[in-house]
């Protein structure tokens, strides 16, 4: 068992502390608002800092699932910040989807004071998170990998390293093209169904089961079909990482029309008033 704090008690992280409390690690938590922090004390068994800087002293891995680039720099730097507080061979673990710039900037830092930076963003959602089934896609240093991933693997249904630092964050990239793309696909699929007068979830009942099957086909389909949308991964934040998508596109020369498209199409959504819907909320700009 380690000693581990964790920084940020949001949709994510409020769960994934609670795993690593559950699995017997001794848990000190930290969130910016302290009214989330005294509810997981509540709930979980663990100690509650008065900063980032309190959290990390004396934690042998420091774990954070924040916002984005500047959340994430503003809990790490200056003097309340987590590495102000992070000993000598402690290993941070960054679970927040940020650019691999970022990633890069703040592993060097640590990596000049002999202290470790994993970044592990992660996928499966809410859902994956309380239940403790996420995938883990991490850069780093194999040896800091490796006595992360026995830590990592309380919340995890897989945990893989990728490659040297940021490779967790291109590896995150990679998913969030795959579901922009799927997700406008059923959509349109969904859509097309209803306007056809077809029952839709007769319809997923069989194709889910082929080719077209997908985690967004068989865990979204319903809600769909019911236009409910307020759960789920929010289209603010998909927007904020499909801009990591594209921003790093032009940074290494690749091409994604169909993402530039889709991240267009949730700009739509936003400007319904949809910015806090779930991803899934795509189908709300077609007719059906």
């Amino acid at each position: 068992m380690a000693k581990v704090a964790f920084l940020g008690l949001g949709v994510m992280g409020f769960p994934m502390a609670g795993h690593l409390a559950a699995k017997g690690h001794e848990v000190t938590v930290w969130n910016r608002s302290p009214a989330r922090a005294g509810a997981w004390a509540a709930r979980f068994s663990g100690r509650v800092a008065e900063s980032a800087r309190a959290a990390a002293e004396g934690a042998e891995f420091v774990m954070a699932c924040v916002g984005n680039d500047d959340d994430l720099r503003e809990v790490c730097l200056g003097a309340e910040g987590a590495f102000a507080g992070l000993a000598k061979g402690a290993v941070f673990v960054d679970h927040t989807t940020v650019s691999a710039q970022v990633t890069r900037e703040l592993a060097e830092v640590l990596a000049q004071s002999g202290r470790g930076f994993i970044d592990a963003p992660v996928s499966g959602g809410q859902a994956g998170a309380e239940n403790g089934v996420l995938s883990v896609m991490c850069g780093g240093t194999e040896a800091d990998y490796a006595r992360a991933e026995p830590v990592i693997a309380a919340y995890a249904r897989i945990c893989r390293r990728i490659g040297d630092s940021g490779a967790g964050q291109l590896a995150k990239m990679m998913n969030q093209i795959c579901i922009a793309g799927l997700m406008q696909g059923l959509s349109e699929a969904l859509a097309f169904g209803s306007r056809a007068g077809l029952d839709g979830e007769a319809v997923v009942e069989v194709i889910s089961q082929g080719a077209a099957g997908s985690w967004q086909m068989v865990n979204r389909h319903k809600t769909m079909l019911a236009d409910r949308f307020d759960f789920g991964f929010a289209v603010d934040w998909m927007r904020k990482d499909l801009k990591i998508c594209l921003e790093t596109a032009d940074q290494i020369g690749a091409s994604l029309p169909v993402t530039a498209l889709v991240d267009q199409f949730y700009k739509d959504v936003q400007n319904m008033g949809g910015g806090r819907n779930d991803t899934s909320s795509l189908i709300r700009r077609l007719p059906r």
